[in-house]
């Protein structure tokens, strides 16, 4: 491992029980700080988007982002961060072509290209890029899905600085200038199948956690924020998994959790084991969703598992235990996150548009295998507020109604595709497409 001075497409989460972070323009509570918004559920805390909106109606600013990148923007204040990976006319491989063609049976590609790899900060009022940063250049070693990207990996912000996350390429911390403070390559991933890499940091505190799991050796980290020091590692026994890890106070003590094969609890100050879960599938992929004591952990790759549990119980391996008050083995997600808002839990099966509605109590089922007309297969989350939440995928965003019936408010076309997912700021309704960024606005 070496530190430096100066991507599937899962698209990160971040929950504040006892404290909210704070830097310029507000709290986190108030932004989007990181991928799944303030409380890590996909719910935005207030706001008030537009239902109704197009490449004309509520259209607040429309701006062309450079490159490829699928990696969910995020805000604080007046400000987007983007990341994208922008090939260069610079070749380094040429066998990266024969095997990207060898390996089309099982989806994925490799480059030939350099590519820059950047962050991108634009002014929310108006959509103007006001800089844009390239923290590394160089040919990407690893394949990755042809649906995905090299810049899958969502960044954080804790609104003093920015943490850009991209994998094998390392994390940097950059000021809100575009200076990079510090960074910290943890060398290169072995993804299953060359499906690429896509899982994100998660800040909480003073810490920033990264869950490297691959088909080499495994493992997660915490990183002091200030410097990118180890603070510690833990090894895990762990195939290829895209989740990203996640934090919550349990009894006034935090936790660090992590979906895979296996779900791990570990302390957030020393990363000892506390609790451990088997069941979930392989390729896992949407992180843990927590309320109101009890936490929500999901996958869907060839199977489908879902585990509710009571953090108060939860010690040790509690599988089969009291401590999971609930399961539900059906349709759950493969790519996409669930969506916790107003004691409901939202998923869609596998990749697929139909989508289900849990009692998140009781696990009681409110409806399922509902059909999103307009949507065959998609990657991205849904993120809701004020009673609706929105489903984006290829050139269309749909508009749920919230609740317990379900309810398609509004299917808007789009002349773009989307894989990251909406993102909900005050009356901004944000989405990153595969050639623009959006921001449509209730006045």
């Amino acid at each position: 491992m070496k530190t430096k001075l100066l991507l599937v497409i899962p698209f990160l989460i971040f929950i504040s029980v006892s404290g909210k972070l704070s830097g310029q323009n507000g709290s986190a509570e108030e932004n989007w700080a990181q991928w799944r918004g303030p409380h890590g559920t996909g719910a935005a805390i207030k706001g008030n988007t537009p239902v109704v909106f197009n490449e004309t109606t509520h259209l607040k600013w429309k701006t062309g982002i450079p490159g490829k990148g699928h990696a969910t923007p995020i805000v604080w204040g007046n400000k987007i961060i983007v990341q994208t990976a922008v090939a260069t006319t610079q070749k380094a491989n040429t066998k990266a072509a024969e095997e990207s063609e060898n390996n089309s049976w099982m989806q994925s590609e490799k480059t030939e290209q350099v590519h820059e790899f950047k962050v991108l900060v634009i002014d929310r009022d108006n959509g103007k890029i006001l800089w844009e940063k390239t923290v590394a250049k160089e040919l990407p070693q690893e394949s990755t899905h042809e649906l995905g990207s090299w810049a899958s990996n969502s960044p954080c912000t804790d609104g003093e600085m920015i943490y850009a996350y991209f994998g094998s390429r390392g994390i940097y911390c950059l000021d809100f200038d575009g200076n990079i403070q510090w960074s910290k390559d943890f060398g290169q991933m072995e993804k299953r199948m060359n499906f690429g890499e896509g899982s994100s940091p998660f800040l909480y505190k003073d810490k920033l956690f990264i869950q490297w799991d691959h088909e080499g050796q495994s493992f997660i980290v915490a990183l002091d924020k200030k410097t990118g020091n180890e603070v510690w590692k833990k090894e895990r026994d762990e195939i290829t998994s895209w989740a990203s890890p996640f934090v919550v106070e349990v009894n006034g003590k935090l936790q660090v959790i992590t979906n895979a094969v296996k779900i791990r609890s570990y302390d957030f100050e020393t990363g000892e084991i506390i609790w451990t879960s088997e069941g979930m599938t392989q390729n896992a992929i949407p992180n843990p969703v927590y309320a109101d004591g009890i936490l929500y952990v999901m996958s869907g790759f060839r199977g489908s598992a879902l585990q509710a549990i009571d953090l108060a119980k939860a010690k040790g391996d509690i599988t089969g235990t009291d401590a999971i008050v609930w399961t539900y083995n059906q349709d759950t997600p493969y790519t996409p996150n669930p969506l916790l808002m107003n004691g409901k839990l939202y998923f869609l099966r596998v990749n697929n548009g139909f989508l289900t509605c849990l009692d998140a109590k009781t696990g009681e089922v409110i409806y399922s295998k509902e059909k999103l007309e307009g949507i065959s297969t998609l990657y991205s989350s849904p993120s809701g507020v004020d009673g609706k939440f929105y489903i984006a995928a290829k050139n269309i965003c749909l508009v749920i109604k919230a609740g317990e019936n379900f309810e398609v408010l509004a299917a808007n076309e789009l002349e773009d595709d989307f894989h990251a997912s909406p993102v909900i700021v005050g009356n901004d309704l944000i989405l990153r497409g595969f050639h623009s960024l959006y921001c449509f606005s209730e006045e």
